[in-house]
Order: structure tokens, then sequence, then C-alpha cells
């Protein structure tokens, strides 16, 4: 959907590390070694999307650091559009539509760091979740979103990893 839209792979890697989540930073090199990508292709996009006002450049000690501008008018567009690319959104409103007693929906792993490597990672929070059900939901969701995705269930979730709160239900 979004790739037909942005031509460029890099740009829209690079929309899709920034605005799955607004905690998501990074570097010229780092980025470039983490896209497998040259520093002069990588530091051409974020500067096209540093100009137009998509992100903010940060200087930090002597590195250059690059994050979501959360002010840009469109930050919350984009985000959605970038939720709605990964299926993320499609996945949230499929797993509450079936699955009415779940607490949190959080997201892990690559897709937490921004990196759209094709397997989601999501912990499902909650108290009696049905295993076998989900297992189901698993291939219907993977159908429906074009990616592998693997549920993991709990009563509650520890946050010492990297991970977005797709959905809460307490506030």
């Amino acid at each position: 959907m979004l790739g037909e839209l942005i031509t460029s792979k890099t740009r829209l890697r690079l929309l899709i590390k920034f605005f799955v989540s607004q905690a998501n930073r990074g570097y010229l090199n780092g980025l470039a070694t983490e896209m497998g990508e040259s520093t002069n292709g990588i530091r051409k996009e974020l500067n096209h999307l540093q100009g137009a006002g998509y992100l903010k450049k940060v200087k930090i000690n002597n590195k250059v650091e690059y994050k979501a501008n959360v002010d840009h008018p469109l930050f919350e567009v984009l985000r959605k559009v970038v939720l709605k690319h990964l299926g993320l959104e499609d996945l949230v409103e499929t797993v509450l539509e079936r699955m009415g007693d779940v607490d949190q929906i959080i997201l892990v792993g690559d897709y937490a760091r921004g990196n759209d490597t094709g397997n989601i990672e999501v912990f499902l929070i909650g108290q009696g979740l049905n295993m076998d059900y989900i297992t189901q939901l698993e291939n219907k969701i993977e159908d429906l979103i074009g990616r592998k995705v693997s549920f993991y269930l709990a009563s509650k979730f520890s946050p010492d990893r990297e991970h977005i709160i797709l959905f809460n239900s307490k506030p």
C-alpha cells in the first residue's frame, strides 16, 4: 500500500523506523548499518524528511541523532498510515473483536524497534486467554496483513525489553 505511494525503499524504511514509535531514534552510521544501505543514501533521505519537517535533528555529544517530529501537524496521520501499512491496526481490531478479555496488546521484537522484517511479535495480556483460539487467529491475521504473526500470552508484562503498547484497556 505505502510502497506504491513512496517509491524510495530507503525513505519508506526510515518512515517505518521513526513513525512506528515516537521513541525510536537513530544516527546516520547506525541507520546505514541497520538497513544495509550506504551512508550517502541514508543521509539524502534523512535530509529530505528533516527538510519537510517530519524528522528532528538533535546533536548529542559529537553525534547527530534523528527522531520523529511529534509536533508536526501530520505526525499522527503519518503514524496511523505506517501502522496501517504494517497491518498493526488490523491486528489490534481483529484481536479485540474476537477476544474481548484482552487488557493490553504489546508489540515487541523487530517491529518495536521500527524494522519491517515480516515477523510481528505480540504479547496479549489478560486473564483466561485461549491459546488454541489464538493459534487459529494467528493464521487469519497473517492472511489479512501478509506478515508472520507470533502471539505470546501472559497475565502481566515486564517492561524490561523494547516494546510499544498498541492497546491498553486500563488508563
